[in-house]
């Protein structure tokens, strides 16, 4: 199948190997190490219980964790959590998504993504919390009633460089039509003022709809102003996927694939990966500038990818042998930060998983 590949076997940490792949057109927060470390990584935190998304404000760092809980790392992991929301038991939701606001040390704000139960009906909502001295003095719902499910809930909400919120949403059922339905906000991309209400330059006037067609995305990132976001497949198939606006990229009647109808991923997975949160880099503290640094669980490495004009032209791990992988960002002082997922029901965990640890060199 063209756009595909296949990637090998776990390499040993800090591996060197490059695949080449076939592609069809503030205050840094400085908490001090968990446990002794080497002079590649640092353990921030431990025991993190299916932790999902990173976000970063002021000299802080939070983490959710999908049982519904909020984390304050500073010096340390703080024992209370910010937050502990009432979400729904499932195996592919619960407290997913977490962004700050791009002004958040004026007015503290915190957008999550969750999944919740309501008369027997599943549902993801976001929501904006204030936060003050790590407490919660208020939260609003941003936006409601987005269908969910047992395991397809999205849930990736980033704030782009327009400073809009994109919120990506999943569906009620795997093959469900919800995806190519512009009266259902699922399987889309959201997008959305701060306050919850639609631009006015939004693709399809009205709505808060960006893109459309989407399975299960899983990470979003942007080079510059370009969105790129990554998807996992039923089994294979896994995409990353150049976003523009109005889009349609063709779930449940296309993956992996193109027509006159639908948009061509910029990159497919055969087997499947699993791929997670992504990051474009852009800081000085380590040799990855412009380059897209990918998250993957069933990959178990976190990639580095070459991007230009024709697409991804080759792609090499930069660290393994951590397990699972499932959220990557970059900190305000321009370190990676990754969090592990061997807790999640699919991994091998040990004593000390899950943990957050910041990438050196």
């Amino acid at each position: 199948m063209n756009n595909k590949i296949r990637i090998a076997g776990i390499v040993a940490a800090l591996a060197v190997s490059v695949i080449i792949l076939n592609s069809p057109s503030g205050s840094p927060p400085l908490p001090e190490p968990a446990q002794p470390q080497n002079k590649s990584i640092q353990i921030l935190a431990t025991n993190l219980q299916k932790p999902w998304a990173i976000a970063f404000a002021e000299n802080k760092i939070f983490v959710t964790e999908k049982q519904g809980y909020i984390r304050i790392i500073e010096s340390s992991l703080l024992e209370e959590p910010l937050a502990t929301l009432r979400v729904a038991k499932v195996f592919g939701g619960g407290l997913l998504g977490i962004a700050a606001h791009p002004d958040f040390t004026t007015n503290h704000f915190l957008y999550v993504y969750h999944t919740y139960s309501e008369n027997g009906n599943l549902w993801n909502k976001v929501v904006r919390i204030t936060e003050s001295e790590n407490k919660i003095t208020d939260i609003v719902t941003i936006i409601d009633k987005i269908p969910a499910s047992q395991f397809y809930n999205g849930g990736v909400i980033k704030f782009g460089p327009d400073k809009k919120l994109y919120v990506a949403t999943g569906l009620s059922s795997e093959f469900s039509h919800e995806s190519q339905d512009m009266s259902s906000l699922g399987g889309k991309i959201l997008r959305l003022n701060d306050d919850g209400t639609i631009p006015g330059d939004n693709p399809f006037g009205g709505s808060p709809v960006y893109s459309l067609g989407h399975r299960d995305i899983q990470g979003m990132a942007w080079s510059k102003n370009d969105l790129y976001v990554t998807e996992m497949g039923p089994t294979k198939n896994d995409e990353i996927n150049l976003v523009l606006p109005g889009q349609n990229f063709g779930w449940p009647e296309l993956e992996c694939g193109s027509n006159e109808k639908f948009t061509r991923p910029v990159l497919c997975y055969d087997p499947s990966i699993e791929p997670g949160g992504m990051v474009f880099y852009t800081g000085d503290k380590l040799p990855y500038v412009d380059s897209m640094i990918l998250a993957t669980m069933r990959g178990a490495n976190l990639y580095k990818l070459d991007v230009n004009g024709d697409g991804i032209t080759s792609q090499k791990s930069i660290l393994s042998g951590l397990g699972r992988i499932r959220d990557v960002n970059q900190g305000p002082d321009g370190y990676l930060y990754i969090i592990t997922s061997n807790t999640d029901g699919k991994g091998f965990p040990d004593k000390a998983d899950d943990r957050l640890i910041r990438i050196l060199k």
